[in-house]
């Protein structure tokens, strides 16, 4: 009699799992589809529209991939994201070698100096080297009281600066963990056959860490081409893809943004060719490894030391220089827009008298987003790691196009889907809560699936056989479990979030403008002391965060990449 009661009860929490987690997965799909698959095939459709008429048309993409003005700025816009890839490089595989392979002093504060440049949002960094080597910046003034001409750091060549300074930590951070992990007898075999040190290293040592090398640059590369804020404040007149996307949609307003979205659609393409480039090169040749001999870091002494640390923390140095110019600026005093001398907290009490609710309006709505990604992660990572099906399967592929899809591009898709009937969102507080969620959400996806996959699915399957049903064992047993994971994706939405600029650059009003924006406009009208204060507001904020990540993620700054 028993055995058929227990495979009823069997039967039943099939059911039941059935029905709920077939739920989950539909909500998910909606709401995937509706915040980030329609929005962009709004975009990719309007692209194909005569403005006037209404019918289909290649003319705009013709226009874009013919005319000297687009091709300008597509030009730069490749020259940038490569010069950026390649500096991120240059900075980040010597630094990932030297902490890797030799007892560096210090070597988590160089860590964690690289991380929180990492997280310290692109047009802050821009805004500094304008404070440090602007026309008027102090380093300017010094060179020239010594009768010596300054390099200027407007143009091509200062954002490429900015990016690479700004982004090497991902090279860093994921070549480092990958030389880690070398079996270090491929690289004895070298040297007994005879190698010198540099070509073990271009012939092996590189080849056996190239999908990590690759991965970091390709985010490079792919985060160069879709910042709006540094091009914006250093490039003067230097056009990009991004600054003429949001440029054609201000000047379109009204009308039709065709060429807006047309461009917009140029940079996707731009991003999934490189994505897809760096997946074939990958794919030509196996990396694996067994995990095991690993290369113990030897002790460097002597002048080989001394240069070895000098270049360690000379790179780090000047990635956070921006950080420090924000925090001693903030309390430099100011008359007005101006710099006086001497040192006060004027333009924190601008702050608070002037523009309290850009920094309200920040953190409500990155809370607000933080909340729905971390519920909403949470059950997307479930489907995805224990549900293994094909559904779960694109669920998981379609959460890597926020990665590639430049900010301006979702506000345009944004624009164009929200703004009628039920689902007249702009100008509201919820268009800019719904776009930093759909943005971030793969943070919390990824950092929740990661420690996911390290809890046995046996533990929650005990649960259920005990009498729980399927979303009391999720949220009762597997939920608490996750719990360093969650905080972790949290914390890392949450910092993302309130550094956002070019999607919500095109969706804020007064009402709903936030500290980036209100920091971007105060930098365009040179009130350097003002977003200086709300810069500095932005990095402690967003180094509390680094510092929870660290505490909850057991692999520490790898965490953030």
């Amino acid at each position: 009699m028993r055995l058929p009661a227990f495979g009823g009860r069997q039967h039943q929490l099939g059911r039941m799992r059935l029905d709920f987690w077939s739920g989950v997965m539909a909500l998910a799909l909606a709401v995937i589809g509706i915040l980030l698959v329609w929005p962009i095939v709004q975009v990719l459709k309007l692209g194909f529209l005569d403005p006037e008429t209404q019918a289909f048309t290649l003319a705009n993409y013709i226009k874009v991939l013919t005319h000297p003005y687009y091709l300008g700025a597509l030009k730069n816009t490749v020259v940038i994201g490569v010069g950026g890839m390649v500096g991120a490089c240059l900075l980040g595989v010597p630094l990932a070698y030297f902490t890797a392979r030799y007892v560096i002093k210090g070597r988590s504060l160089i860590a964690t100096l690289a991380v929180l440049a990492l997280v310290s949002p692109p047009f802050i960094g821009a805004y500094s080297w304008v404070v440090v080597a602007g026309n008027n910046g102090w380093l300017t003034q010094q060179v020239k009281a010594l009768g010596l001409d300054m390099p200027t750091i407007y143009g091509i060549h200062g954002i490429i600066l900015v990016f690479s300074l700004k982004f090497f930590p991902f090279v860093f951070l994921m070549t480092e963990s990958a030389l880690r992990n070398i079996n270090r007898s491929f690289e004895e075999a070298a040297e007994n056959l005879g190698c010198t040190p540099w070509q073990r290293f271009v012939k092996v040592t590189l080849p056996l860490v190239f999908p990590a090398t690759s991965s970091g640059a390709i985010l490079c590369f792919v985060l160069s081409i879709a910042d709006f804020g540094t091009p914006s404040i250093i490039g003067r007149d230097l056009r990009t893809l991004s600054t003429i996307a949001y440029n054609q949609y201000t000047s379109e307003m009204g009308g039709h943004p065709t060429m807006a979205v047309s461009i917009s659609m140029l940079m996707i393409v731009i991003s999934m060719l490189a994505v897809f480039l760096q997946r074939y090169l990958i794919s030509k040749r196996r990396y694996a490894g067994s995990m095991t001999n690993l290369v113990v870091p030897k002790p460097c002494q002597g002048m080989f030391s001394v240069l070895v640390h000098t270049l360690c923390y000379a790179i780090v140095a000047l990635a956070t220089l921006p950080i420090v110019v924000v925090i001693y600026t903030s309390f430099l005093q100011t008359n007005g827009p101006v710099f006086s001398g001497g040192f006060g907290l004027n333009s924190y009490m601008r702050v608070i008298r002037e523009v309290p609710e850009v920094v309200f309006n920040t953190f409500r709505f990155s809370l607000l987003a933080t909340l729905l990604i971390t519920l909403v992660g949470g059950l997307v990572s479930y489907l995805i790691v224990r549900r293994e099906t094909p559904v779960s399967g694109l669920l998981d592929s379609v959460l890597m196009v926020p990665y590639v899809v430049p900010g301006v591009v979702m506000a345009i898709g944004f624009l164009l889907t929200f703004n009628t009937g039920a689902f007249d969102l702009v100008g509201t507080a919820s268009i800019i809560v719904l776009i930093l969620f759909i943005r971030r959400l793969p943070y919390g996806v990824r950092a929740t699936s990661a420690v996911l996959r390290q809890i046995k699915p046996s533990i929650e399957e005990a649960a259920i056989s005990l009498g729980a049903s399927p979303a009391k064992a999720f949220f009762k047993v597997t939920v608490p479990l996750m719990l360093p994971g969650v905080v972790a994706g949290a914390m890392m939405s949450f910092i993302t979030a309130i550094n956002e600029l070019s999607s919500t650059l095109l969706l804020y009003t007064g009402q709903t403008a936030t500290m980036p924006v209100r920091i971007y406009g105060a930098v365009l009208d040179g009130e350097f002391g003002i977003a200086a204060a709300l810069s500095t507001i932005l990095l402690v904020s967003s180094g509390l965060c680094v510092y929870v990540v660290m505490r909850f993620s057991q692999s520490k700054e790898s965490a953030f990449v």
